[in-house]
């Protein structure tokens, strides 16, 4: 079974911007209830992704690609209020490839960082441009950002 290991973090300064690599991101939520529901259009591809319940930092992740405009339409007529509007930056860190989103829209100016891992004891070198760990703060899941935005540049 396909788990996803992560941790999140919110970025305290722009000093991950040197040499990041941007790609927007518009995604929406099917479902919300029990396992979560995703619809993504990312770089010109489309996905449909289903996430179990979180488990310590873990949980199920199954991600399929679908014809984006299939996904345009069910962005459009299915999924909750507000979509989730956010540009993620590729950035390397310590031979370990992070992600920065800078959320726009609703989310308007909160920056997340996040880190694959491939075990739940594995150690990782944080950066200095990370502050506190979200990774067991519902209030930052981007599931959650939809019924409860946090919204810190308006």
């Amino acid at each position: 079974m396909p788990v996803e290991i992560e941790r999140k973090f919110l970025v305290t300064s722009n000093a991950w911007r040197a040499g990041a690599r941007a790609t927007p991101i518009r995604q929406g939520y099917l479902s919300q209830e029990g396992a979560t529901v995703r619809i993504r259009i990312a770089d010109g591809d489309a996905f449909i992704t289903v996430k179990g319940k979180t488990q310590g930092l873990s949980r199920a992740e199954f991600e399929y690609a679908i014809p984006v405009e299939d996904a345009r339409i069910m962005l459009e007529t299915l999924c909750a209020r507000p979509l989730i509007e956010k540009t993620r930056y590729a950035v390397e860190h310590a031979g370990r490839l992070w992600t920065v989103d800078v959320f726009e829209g609703e989310n308007d100016g909160l920056v997340m960082a996040e880190v694959e891992l491939d075990g739940i004891d594995q150690q990782v070198d944080l950066p200095d441009w990370v502050g506190e760990e979200v990774t067991s703060d519902p209030r930052y899941r981007n599931s959650s950002l939809v019924s409860a935005p946090l919204g810190y540049g308006k």
